[in-house]
């Protein structure tokens, strides 16, 4: 049962009617009322970028047929002043009807899609805002397409309006994802809030198993701040033939999900895990979050620094908290760790792009990769995840186990959403680490604002623990390129394809007069029995020109890591590793 509000008579009113007259052809119809709205000319804008997800997606593209009427029917002038807003010549009329569609057909958590089974309506990208009245509360109204039986939103429902439904601002009509059609709700308790799982498209889930699992995950989370701010919650999952990632909203998320991959060990622990993540985001993001990040300026990027907090701790969360629920043991927990280790370590980029730039430069390069990207930048989830993981360890060590990153993030959550009710600065967010650490953390900070490899051993050892590269000392031969079906994918910078000129894009043909086969096993027979320094004559096709080309084999720089236990581990290290790794018997 949704929770129901009354609407207050206001002077300005908005609301909106959706339906669906082309579902098959990917079209959203919206319905826009305007009264109370004085002035000659009336500016509507829609925003251009979804929160959550940092990139410029010019969602007004999508938009065609836009028109303006008086109740009367008289058409009102309008035409576009920019990119995202539409200039209505009003003439002091007081009531005004905006007719538009858009195009609804990009599967993702962040576009809207409409076909003739569901819509998912990304709000960013269907609802426009009068310009200078972001807050102004908001009506929506959701006409089911014929064969259509159920929406699923965390907007609240208007008393006695059937399918319509309430926002205080847009604000918060931005941050409520709506689904429509006739998905499989069911619903569960956990941490004293209400929450309903939409799951779209069938799939081989067990509604009990993920009843009581994604429960235990909600109640852990819910630990860490010692309060869950919702009333209500609600998870919208797109299951898809291949699906993955989520986006946060203040009282709801969006998932992908593969239909068939419940029943995988592997599958069902990566959906927990997104479970986790998206969850988690109901504190640190949502609530607690870095001062640029809201009140958000939609028609344009919104810069912070301070994404490895937002998602890195999010990140490493995520995996912790499946650890804390006994749905990882350790060895598994640990092994995912050298992963995450891995990932950056052997990322070139890792040495060029620091931390806080990967945060401030998502705008035009996380959601933007290229055939370079590898080589130039790192990624604010993987790296902050083990930044994360830093701070816990050290925290843990100067605390002697009596406080970790959990009462840190609680700590901020208390002084910076329920007390100051604002964002925090980077300064802000240091200065309460070392309050509660007790300890400075300035080398920490180190590896956030310069681009240089981690000593993880320092903080790992702390609970007992060490990374070891098992390929250390070894001289691997490397030819350094990604190569998929005899194409070039991508270059290692320093790399012998790279000092010899290998390009992206170009057909490897054949290496020392052997064709390559579309495996690339031949290569690798050949790299096998090669040492470094070794020439190989390499030919290619390049824009339909055959090239030859010496590579001088480099020495690979990849490690393989493990983290394993100290040769000699004091009780002090052995208490604070099963205070870390919530282990039972200490």
């Amino acid at each position: 049962m949704m929770t129901t509000v009354s609407l207050a008579n206001a002077q300005r009113k908005i609301s909106f009617e959706i339906s669906f007259k082309e579902p098959q052809a990917h079209y959203v119809e919206v319905r826009m009322e305007l009264s109370g709205f004085k002035g000659k000319t009336l500016d509507l804008k829609m925003p251009v970028w979804a929160p959550g997800s940092y990139l410029i997606r010019e969602f007004p593209k999508n938009v065609e047929s836009f028109s303006a009427e008086t109740e009367s029917k008289k058409m009102l002038a309008a035409h576009k002043i920019d990119k995202n807003t539409w200039r209505i010549e009003t003439d002091n009329e007081d009531r005004i009807i905006v007719n538009y569609r858009v195009y609804a057909f990009e599967i993702s958590v962040r576009t809207s899609f409409v076909d003739n089974s569901h819509a998912f309506l990304s709000p960013t990208g269907i609802f426009m805002y009068v310009d200078g009245f972001i807050k102004q509360p908001v009506e929506v109204k959701i006409d089911l397409y014929p064969g259509w039986t159920k929406i699923s939103t965390g907007l609240d429902a208007v008393v006695e309006k059937p399918n319509t439904f309430y926002a205080s601002d847009f604000d918060i009509l931005f941050d409520s994802p709506i689904e429509v059609g006739n998905q499989d709700v069911f619903e569960f308790m956990a941490a004293g809030v209400k929450h309903e799982v939409a799951m779209v498209g069938e799939g081989n889930y067990d509604k009990e198993r993920l009843k009581e699992d994604m429960a235990k995950i909600i109640e852990d989370e819910t630990q860490v701040f010692g309060v869950n701010p919702n009333k209500r919650y609600v998870f919208i999952v797109h299951n898809y033939a291949t699906g993955g990632g989520g986006l946060e909203h203040l009282n709801s998320t969006v998932l992908g999900a593969s239909r068939f991959n419940y029943q995988n060990q592997n599958g069902y622990l990566g959906f927990l895990g997104l479970v986790a993540h998206e969850y988690f985001h109901v504190w640190n993001i949502k609530r607690l979050r870095p001062e640029a990040l809201g009140p958000f300026n939609y028609s344009e990027e919104n810069y912070t620094t301070n994404l490895w907090i937002s998602e890195g701790f999010t990140a490493y969360y995520d995996n912790l908290m499946l650890r804390r629920g006994g749905f990882y043991n350790e060895s598994a927990y640990l092994k995912i760790l050298t992963t995450d280790i891995e990932s950056v370590e052997n990322r070139a980029g890792n040495l060029v792009q620091p931390l806080s730039l990967s945060s401030f430069d998502a705008w035009i390069r996380q959601y933007r990769p290229d055939e370079n990207s590898i080589n130039t930048m790192v990624s604010y989830y993987n790296k902050g995840a083990l930044i994360g993981m830093l701070i816990d360890l050290k925290t843990l060590h100067a605390t002697k186990g009596a406080k970790g990153l959990d009462d840190i993030m609680k700590a901020m959550y208390d002084e910076y959403y329920q007390r100051l009710g604002r964002g925090f600065t980077d300064q802000e967010f240091k200065q309460m680490v070392q309050k509660v650490a007790g300890v400075s953390i300035d080398d920490i900070y180190e590896y956030v604002n310069e681009a240089k490899p981690i000593n993880y051993n320092i903080y790992l050892n702390n609970v007992g623990l060490e990374l070891v590269n098992q390929l250390e000392g070894r001289s691997i031969p490397e030819f350094g390129a990604r190569i998929v079906n005899h194409k070039i994918m991508s270059v290692n910078r320093g790399s012998g394809a790279w000092v010899a000129g290998v390009n992206v894009n170009d057909e490897l043909i054949a290496v020392n007069g052997y064709r390559i086969d579309d495996l690339g096993k031949e290569l690798d027979r050949i790299l096998a029995s090669s040492n470094v320094g070794d020439k190989l004559r390499v030919l290619v096709a390049r824009d339909g020109i055959i090239k030859e080309l010496d590579v001088v084999l480099s020495a690979s720089e990849k490690a393989a890591y493990i983290i394993r236990p100290l040769s000699t581990v004091t009780p002090e290290q052995d208490k604070l590793r099963k205070i870390w790794l919530s282990l039972e018997s200490f």
